[in-house]
């Protein structure tokens, strides 16, 4: 913190008073306005929060305009390259890269606490066969809370550590049960002997009538996805879990509260949106038409899968994945005209000036769905494995907010535009209007 300030003068009545600016490691400084109401009567108007920093926090930066993403300080195209997920959550959740001994018995942590409880994988039977997986995760993830109530204490360091662990290992066994009612096929459980995500396919895709191999490509791909999907400031689905957090709820709930967030359309949803979109371009003889549609402000339609809120330049996780992407479908041979219909795409938008002028990059949303595409994975599924990957940054988030003594409940304000103060009417005093 520096001894900076910045004056405000209200020019009704003269007023004026300092405020503290707090300087960032990067990006930009911000300004402490806790006490404007005391000072001026006022509360600040921020739809959406798109210039207020709700929180400090160590985990992650973002630069938009320079496409940047850090995670506890190092940049996402080493981690994705040089990484394991298991790795990357061992840095987001212990702030420094593990030794060899200590990320292995991270591993086995993880991996003791797959197994899921005979009581949570009878929950699937109560879901009809067609229910959405984003509902049953959420559900189950949220059930956990009476599993885990009496073994928490959110003060103490060590069982957020255990609690951190728990919610990694379970999430990617639920998902994986949840894929399993959805295809009406028995459930399959973790193996110690596999990685996090040999575990997932394995558990989603091996049957107990034949031996299952699981693709090495498609291991690595599922595993730089986690990566990439880890965390990413203080984005809807973070700020939910570190709202509801902050009321000192069960963590298991803050998660699922973060799940509910993430199903949107707007936020983890895009990667399905970027397969509807090929569904309706149909062909690659439709491209060109599409290509103008989209170019046409007064066209409803919009190239999903293409720029982003964020990223002014380009997204630097789509960079990393654009290769691997193109290395699944060369590995697996996929011959889907579904695919070939996005790689034409890609290519033109990558050469037509609209799109290089706007900066509107294929981003890390339309290769993710073409991979999962490419892994046979249901587009309704998708969602779930962003919520696996980013499970990691919830809880790193959660585990911050708590322990950050600045921290209280969280509490918005507002701006009331509704009706001045009246006096209740008889219902026989009533008029039509």
């Amino acid at each position: 913190m520096t001894n900076k300030t910045v004056t405000i003068t209200d020019n009704v009545t003269g007023k004026s008073a300092d405020f503290t600016i707090r300087d960032s490691v990067h990006g930009p400084s911000v300004v402490e306005i806790g006490s404007l109401y005391k000072e001026f009567g006022y509360f600040t108007y921020d739809p959406a929060f798109t210039s207020t920093a709700s929180c400090q926090s160590k985990i992650t930066f973002i630069d938009g305009e320079k496409g940047i993403l850090l995670h506890r300080g190092y940049p996402i195209a080493q981690l994705a390259e040089r990484s394991s997920f298991l790795e990357v959550v061992y840095l987001l959740i212990h702030r420094v890269l593990p030794m060899k001994e200590s990320l292995e018995d991270f591993k086995r942590n993880i991996s003791k606490h797959m197994l899921l409880n005979q009581g949570i994988l009878n929950f699937f039977n109560g879901f009809h066969y067609d229910a959405h997986p984003m509902a049953m995760l959420t559900a189950v993830v949220g059930s956990l809370s009476a599993f885990y109530h009496d073994r928490i204490d959110i003060s103490d360091a060590f069982h957020r550590e255990q609690i951190a662990s728990r919610i990694v290992a379970k999430m990617v066994s639920i998902a994986a049960a949840a894929f399993k009612h959805m295809m009406g096929h028995p459930i399959v459980y973790p193996d110690s002997k596999l990685s996090y995500s040999g575990n997932l396919l394995n558990m989603m895709f091996s049957m107990p009538t034949e031996p299952y191999e699981i693709n090495p490509v498609a291991e690595k791909a599922l595993d730089q996805l986690f990566i990439l999907h880890a965390d990413h400031e203080q984005n809807a689905s973070t700020s939910t879990v570190r709202m509801a957090g902050s009321t000192g709820t069960n963590p298991f709930a803050a998660i699922a509260a973060g799940c509910a967030a993430l199903w949107g359309p707007a936020h983890g949803g895009a990667n399905e949106a970027v397969i509807n979109m090929l569904d309706e371009i149909g062909s690659v003889d439709n491209i060109a038409k599409y290509v103008e549609k989209a170019k046409n402000k007064d066209d409803p339609f919009r190239l999903m899968g293409f720029g982003h809120r964020v990223y002014k330049s380009y997204d630097p996780r789509a960079v990393i994945i654009r290769k691997t992407c193109h290395d699944v479908l060369e590995a697996l041979g996929v011959d889907d005209p579904k695919l070939e219909l996005a790689m034409r795409l890609e290519e033109i938008a990558l050469q037509d000036e609209y799109f290089i002028e706007r900066n509107l990059y294929p981003n890390v949303d339309f290769y993710s769905g073409l991979i999962y595409k490419a892994l046979n994975i249901p587009s309704s599924f998708f969602t779930v494995l962003f919520a696996i990957g980013r499970a990691p940054g919830w809880i790193a988030q959660w585990m911050e907010m708590i322990a950050d003594p600045d921290q209280r409940i969280a509490r918005p304000r507002q701006t009331y535009r509704g009706p001045e103060m009246r006096d209740y009417v008889e219902e026989f005093q009533r008029g039509s209007k």
